[in-house]
């Protein structure tokens, strides 16, 4: 489902930014998975604490995650946008001065690292320094924002940290239900029962029980919002209750944990990509846990017909009981710092 403009209708200029912003986010998720999934389960290690791996029943859409919070869990929110946010959004998307990424901010934070080492072009993606200043705001409440520089716009930087999303749930469940003609003026102008469901329907949507935390409410609120938009952003969010990696894009919704697989699995999994046992292992196991091995797994949600635009734009009544989420794509995932090796299809979620 595309929200934002198809790359072949933008100029080559826009077209060109494109191709950087998707470079740039390649790496972007190579840092998160390795902060969100092997540096948590390196957490527990240290604590000598079992790590708490996500049933394979909570990966199913619609299902139910125990509300159980894990300390030793990295939890983080970045919204990493394609376009610089123009100060119209202010309302909603919470960043002014007092926040950006200076000097003199990051001085109110309480033991923040390395800070009489810090310049300004630390910030700058490119910069050496950039992704460790980023690990060490991540813990930091609220958002991170990554986001172009406002006169070069293929200069991507951190610009802002404690970015709040003040968007209400019910005006995103309202944009939602107008885009997928569920109302066609007010989210109350069937009743206050179907706003209610069409605001559970909206946490589904992006795959988030309707009880979850303030991290993944918020993260769905900033992807709904800058959904309006003709660029595109990445939402990025990890929680201590989910222990996954939820990500929302202009292609979806998409969820990565950690996983154990016994040796038969693994010599499948080896078999089916024609590579030695210890290549596998090498490329893809991030830990042993006695006769198990560690991977990550990763899932991609397709939409059904029921969370698509109706055809035509026909206004139509929404039903609670339809599932708007389906498994689409499942592949075990080479460990973050690998460059040759390709994500390897995979089911389990169903079997």
């Amino acid at each position: 489902m595309k929200f934002c403009k198809l790359r072949h209708t933008l100029s080559r200029e826009a077209r060109l930014r494109r191709s950087y912003y998707q470079v740039l986010r390649d790496e972007l998720d190579q840092l998160v998975l390795d902060y969100c999934l092997v540096g948590s389960y390196n957490n527990f290690l240290k604590l000598r604490t079992p790590y708490p791996f996500v049933e394979l029943r909570e990966l199913k859409p619609r299902a139910r995650i125990p509300s159980v919070e894990f300390e030793a869990q990295n939890s983080f929110l970045i919204i990493f946008c394609e376009d610089y946010i123009d100060k119209t959004h202010k309302k909603y998307i919470r960043y002014f001065d007092v926040n950006k990424t200076t000097k003199t901010n990051l001085l109110g934070l309480k033991d923040f690292p390395d800070l009489e080492n810090y310049n300004r072009n630390i910030k700058c993606f490119e910069s050496d320094g950039f992704f460790s200043l980023l690990k060490n705001l991540l813990p930091v409440d609220y958002a991170i924002l990554i986001q172009p520089n406002h006169r070069l716009k293929t200069q991507y930087a951190l610009t802002h940290f404690h970015v709040r999303v003040d968007w209400p749930i019910a005006d995103a469940s309202e944009n939602l239900a107008k885009f997928l003609r569920y109302i066609s003026k007010d989210l109350y102008e069937k009743g206050d029962c179907y706003a209610e469901n069409m605001q559970k329907k909206l946490f589904e949507y992006y795959g988030v029980p309707v009880l979850a935390g303030g991290r993944r409410t918020a993260a769905i609120v900033a992807a709904q919002y800058f959904r309006q938009l003709d660029s595109i952003t990445t939402v990025y969010v990890a929680s201590s209750e989910s222990r996954s990696l939820l990500r929302f894009d202009e292609k979806g919704v998409s969820k990565s944990v950690l996983v154990k697989l016994v040796v038969d699995q693994v010599k499948a999994l080896a078999q089916q990509e024609g590579l030695p046992q210890s290549t596998f292992t090498n490329n893809y196991v991030v830990a042993r846990e006695g006769k198990f091995y560690i991977c990550i797994f990763n899932v991609w949600y397709d939409y059904t017909i029921h969370a698509l635009p109706s055809e035509g734009g026909r206004l139509r009544e929404l039903n609670p009981d339809n599932n708007w989420l389906t498994v689409a794509e499942e592949h075990i995932l080479p460990k973050p710092s690998v460059t040759k090796y390709a994500p390897i299809p995979y089911k389990m979620v169903y079997t």
